[in-house]
């Protein structure tokens, strides 16, 4: 696995698809940087990050030659490999929000960013993007119910540890995904997504509001809730929140 650091960058995820088009890489290829300037999240939002004091990298996934339809895997594949590094740091009441945000109770701590590269029908390469908070005790007023770390274990991490057992972890379940192996990921992925089975109040894209409970992901990646009168809807991101 290569290890690139950098000390700082306007986004892992573009500069590691910059590379890639220029060159070919190693498989795990990683992007690291202490200064992530313009971090991006899921349909363009932005990810901040205190410089020095969290976790943002990419990791370049090549030759999975996976179709399309089976692309929520890497997402499962992605949040998991997060998701059971923090367990082995103890870190408590985790969960995975839909579709690959990592929470502590209700507070987030990671956020997940995957791009795939396609040839025809099948998925060719994949760059997971992955900013966790680590260090940093002090957030911007304007984010709300975000944590880190060190806040909920007033430890101090060693970024670089955190970086090889993530990373890991990753290429663990993307073995699993190259053998065909989507029941265990699954399985694992519903086990600890957030909110599963419990009803809760939602809003929709046009901001009606209803109650509801997850049940599940759909085939093709889409949050499954079931309504009150025991219909299931589906929705893609940022079609649906909760209250």
């Amino acid at each position: 696995m290569k290890i690139i650091k950098l000390d700082a960058i306007d986004s892992t995820n573009s500069f590691l698809k910059e590379l890639a088009q220029q060159s070919p890489l190693e498989n795990y290829t990683v992007v690291v940087t202490n200064h992530q300037t313009k971090g991006r999240g899921q349909t363009h939002t932005n990810w901040t990050s205190e410089p020095f004091k969290n976790l943002t990298f990419s990791t370049l996934i090549t030759n999975l030659s996976i179709s399309i339809d089976k692309a929520k895997y890497i997402n499962y594949a992605a949040s998991l490999a997060v998701f059971n590094s923090l367990q082995k740091h103890q870190i408590q009441n985790l969960s995975i929000k839909w579709p690959n945000d990592i929470l502590s109770a209700n507070k987030k701590v990671c956020g997940i960013l995957v791009e795939n590269t396609f040839r025809r029908d099948q998925i060719k390469n994949s760059i997971v993007g992955i900013g966790l908070n680590v260090n940093q005790t002090t957030f911007p007023e304007d984010l709300k119910n975000v944590s880190s770390l060190q806040l909920l274990t007033n430890k101090e991490y060693d970024l670089d540890a955190l970086l090889l057992e993530i990373t890991a972890n990753l290429k663990n379940n993307i073995t699993l995904l190259n053998d065909k192996k989507y029941d265990v990921l699954e399985q694992n992925y519903l086990a600890v997504l957030y909110k599963k089975n419990i009803p809760a109040m939602f809003k929709d894209a046009n901001n009606h509001s209803f109650l509801g409970k997850i049940i599940g992901i759909s085939a093709t990646g889409e949050l499954q809730i079931q309504l009150e009168d025991e219909t299931v809807k589906t929705f893609g991101i940022k079609e649906v929140s909760f209250l």
